[in-house]
């Protein structure tokens, strides 16, 4: 999960160039006319975007207060006496704290009821209280020269826990858990995931709210981008084209882009790439609004795609129609992901993972990439309120590959995507 965040997001600064402001475009020159003279301006159809921020109503502390209640409900069901969690989004989804991962502990220690206790360095205490939106603001502070791991061992002894069990939330660092192990001896450490899962798992209205938002700003930029296009371009140009439309957005996101043969491996290549009408390229990725991803994917030509790429983009198309239409509660979430291998390999691109040779799906919501995933082999079931990529393609190598992906929520009555589904290969947007 986190561990995938990053690696994609590290790919994604590799192969952008340099960030754009909101009204000009430097060194943008072959294949771009209108980007000749450094103080050129945008292409109208990103001039055209609106803010989006503003629209974005923020999770509330009494939204919030309930996740705690929850979390400590499902610590009951699980036999947890206490939860720790550092920062990173679990922390920001039941606290609204946003604090990075670090070699210094900071984070919350939730019992199994009453208020959570806040372990935070000392020099760090007005900007943790700061931080404190609702209920106790009951901070233990470390000196520099003291452990994190004997304070968070005190305050479960406190609790008289001390032969207890303590969750442990999977974006921790190792570093941490081993320091809690050797300070607190006794303490059983367990996963803490069917807490985090079990509650950030379904998604409340208002967080399918900002999903929306988010999957609705990216699919404008997408739109915006392709209509900026020329041959000629490189990955690095339509990058910073699409760092320029989220600026007028007024957020941030991200873009990978690849081109022609390239496009037939899933996750693209850094090397240099020039867009040519009649090839294929792909965009994938996407912004983060109110603390909610979006992730979608785009794959076109330029002018006129050959019967070949038609016929591959139809089917990968119908696969994920396929997949949209098996996603219900109750479903297994492997079948899912088979109702879209079905298509794909009854179309001859197989068998199994041949062609299209990654899962169907994964969680998304606060990371882009979270609980549960689309894949053979995961027997659990659907409930409404979960949230999916759906994205199925073929990569063929040497030649190209379709990738087609929009998010779905999981709903009473089936799936439904945030974003209407790409309509053909020339013409993404419709």
């Amino acid at each position: 999960m986190n561990t995938d965040d990053s690696v994609r997001a590290d790919r994604r600064r590799f192969l952008k160039g340099s960030a754009l402001g909101a009204a000009a475009i430097p060194l943008l020159g072959v294949g771009a006319a209108w980007a000749s003279d450094t103080s050129a301006a945008l292409p109208p159809s990103i001039l055209a975007l609106e803010p989006v921020a503003p629209r974005a109503v923020p999770i509330t502390d009494a939204e919030r207060e309930g996740r705690l209640r929850k979390a400590q409900q499902l610590m009951a069901e699980h036999g947890m006496d206490a939860v720790f969690m550092g920062g990173g989004s679990s922390l920001e989804y039941f606290t609204g704290m946003r604090w990075w991962v670090s070699e210094r502990t900071t984070g919350m220690l939730l019992p199994k009821s009453g208020d959570p206790v806040y372990i935070t360095p000392e020099f760090e205490r007005e900007r943790t209280l700061e931080q404190i939106a609702f209920g106790r603001k009951d901070v233990r502070t470390w000196q520099e020269f003291e452990s994190p791991y004997a304070l968070i061992a005190d305050v479960l002894a406190e609790w008289h826990m001390a032969t207890g069990t303590l969750g442990i939330e999977e974006q921790l660092r190792s570093a941490t858990q081993f320091g809690i192990a050797a300070a607190a001896p006794h303490v059983k450490l367990v996963s803490a995931t069917p807490v985090t899962a079990g509650c950030r798992a379904i998604k409340s209205p208002a967080e399918l709210a900002l999903m929306q938002l988010a999957n609705d700003a990216t699919l404008a930029v997408y739109h915006a981008v392709w209509k900026a296009l020329q041959p000629g371009m490189t990955q690095q140009q339509i990058s910073a084209l699409v760092d320029a439309a989220y600026t007028r957005q007024g957020l941030r996101g991200d873009a990978s882009v690849n081109v022609g043969a390239f496009t037939a491996s899933p996750h693209g290549s850094p090397l240099p790439q020039h867009i040519s009408e009649g090839t294929v390229i792909m965009l994938d990725d996407g912004c983060k609004v109110g603390g909610y991803q979006s992730d979608l994917t785009r794959t076109f030509v330029l002018g006129k795609a050959s019967d070949k790429m038609k016929r591959v983009f139809d089917i990968v198309r119908r696969a994920q129609q396929a997949a949209l239409k098996a996603a219900h509660p109750g479903a297994t979430m492997e079948s899912v992901d088979a109702a879209a291998r079905k298509v794909i390999v009854d179309a001859g691109y197989g068998p199994g993972y041949k062609y299209f040779s990654h899962r169907l799906g994964h969680g998304i919501g606060m990371d882009m990439h979270e609980w549960y995933y689309l894949v053979q082999g995961n027997t659990r079931a659907l409930e409404t309120g979960m949230t999916f990529s759906d994205e199925p393609g073929i990569y063929l190598p040497g030649e190209f590959g379709v990738r087609l992906e929009d998010d779905m929520h999981i709903t009473d009555d089936g799936a439904r995507w945030f974003t209407p589904q790409s309509p053909s290969i020339e013409q993404p947007f419709g």
